[in-house]
């Protein structure tokens, strides 16, 4: 299955713009508010979101960071591990050096308490020895029905490190460059999941960042190839996190596509109407999460699609 009903989500308690990501970040903005206020009204953000998915019966499984890590971006689990239907977990190389201390074995104990198999980890982080980085699902984007998985290059995402993983779980490999405008420069935008969201049978993306034309085109047929629909954003719509969102089942096997206020917000009707052809939307307010860590709904997010017991 492309989607799964159980999210891993970790409730933050040392929240803040981490001055070590924003050298290639550029999503991120300085608040200027104290650190014990940013904090708070991330919890706020991360509490009301929670309860939003459960509330359609999603099931989130939370987890509680540790305050003696200080990792200010814990809230973005899917950045340093993954779980595969195989019972793989996958952990990935950080670029941030505060941010390799979000990676906690602890966190595997409680899925397996829960009824969920492990079966193998599959570990990719001694690649940061040699300053190589793939930071997740935030880098890859898995097709997981067509065995497919894209990525957008940039300094956490590697291309030689990306064929190896999609060569560990049998994926053919889309690779491209997605670049944003910054102070009248081109730059590489620093995940693909803030262009792109893949969902059952749609695809949201941002197809203006993608300069090359050529790249642009495979992207685009490998697509349409497998019947997906394209609904296309713009880079402004992208800077308010419209490419930044994930498909989810809820009760009753029913679809949803889970995005921000502020995504949801800057769509035009139309956008929305196409989302709604395929499910139903759910957006929750994560302005602070947004600002501070240059990241929101996608990025919280870690899907569980290990077996149970």
């Amino acid at each position: 299955m492309q989607i799964t009903n159980t999210i891993l989500m970790i409730r933050p308690v040392a929240f803040r713009m981490n001055e070590q990501t924003t050298i290639n970040n550029y999503f991120q903005e300085d608040l200027n508010v104290k650190r014990q206020t940013i904090n708070e009204r991330a919890q706020t953000e991360f509490d009301d979101f929670v309860a939003v998915l459960r509330q359609k019966g999603v099931n989130v499984i939370v987890v509680d960071d540790k305050k003696e890590n200080d990792s200010p971006d814990s809230i973005f689990p899917n950045n340093w591990v993954s779980f595969h239907k195989s019972g793989t977990v996958a952990i990935y190389p950080m670029f941030a050096e505060n941010r390799r201390k979000e990676r906690r074995e602890d966190i595997f104990d409680i899925l397996e308490e829960k009824g969920y198999v492990i079966n193998d980890v599959v570990d990719y982080t001694s690649a940061e020895l040699e300053g190589i980085y793939l930071e997740g699902t935030g880098s890859i984007l898995k097709d997981r029905v067509h065995q497919k998985a894209y990525c957008a290059l940039s300094q956490r995402a590697d291309e030689e490190l990306f064929i190896e993983f999609c060569e560990d779980f049998d994926c053919f490999p889309v690779i491209f460059t997605a670049n944003q405008s910054v102070n009248g420069k081109r730059m590489p935008i620093y995940h693909t999941n803030v262009m792109m969201a893949m969902a059952e049978s749609f695809a949201v993306i941002c197809l203006n960042t993608i300069d090359d034309k050529k790249e642009r085109k495979n992207v685009v047929a490998h697509l349409k190839n497998d019947g997906k629909e394209i609904i296309i954003i713009s880079e402004q719509q992208m800077h308010h996190f419209a490419g930044n969102m994930l498909q989810v089942i809820g009760a009753d096997e029913q679809r949803f596509m889970v995005m921000s206020s502020a995504a949801y917000n800057s769509l035009k009707p139309e956008q929305l109407l196409a989302i709604r052809k395929h499910c139903e939307i759910i957006h929750s307010s994560l302005e602070t999460i947004e600002a501070c860590g240059g990241g929101s709904a996608r990025c919280m997010m870690a899907e569980v699609f290990l077996p149970r017991v």
